[in-house]
Parts: structure tokens; C-alpha cells; sequence
């Protein structure tokens, strides 16, 4: 084996350490991106109720 045969075999051993972190980092992004877009949902499922019983308690 030549030594730039050696030395592609680690550039493309490194490439796919490099693709398989990067998947890794987008899978925990979109997990991450899911869980805050749940509590914006929560959040403002909440905010509703509050201000709904904030109306409620105004009138009376």
C-alpha cells in the first residue's frame, strides 16, 4: 500500500467519524427543537387558561 493510498484510507476513516457525529448532532437538534416546541404548546395552552380565569375574575 502507497502511503497516499494510506493516507485517502484515513482521510475517508475521518469523514465518516465527521458524518456520523454530525447525523448524531442533528438528531439531538430536532429532539431538542420537538421538546421546545411541546412546551411553547404547553405554554400557551396555560397562558389561555390564565387568562380566561383573569377575564372571568374582572367581570364579576
Amino acid at each position: 500500500m502507497g502511503l497516499s493510498t494510506a493516507g485517502l484510507l484515513v482521510l475517508a476513516v475521518l469523514a465518516l467519524r465527521v458524518y456520523a457525529e454530525v447525523a448524531e448532532l442533528a438528531r439531538r437538534v430536532e429532539a431538542g427543537s420537538r421538546a421546545l416546541a411541546e412546551a411553547g404548546e404547553r405554554l400557551k395552552r396555560a397562558a389561555d387558561r390564565a387568562a380566561e380565569r383573569a377575564g372571568g375574575i374582572s367581570r364579576h
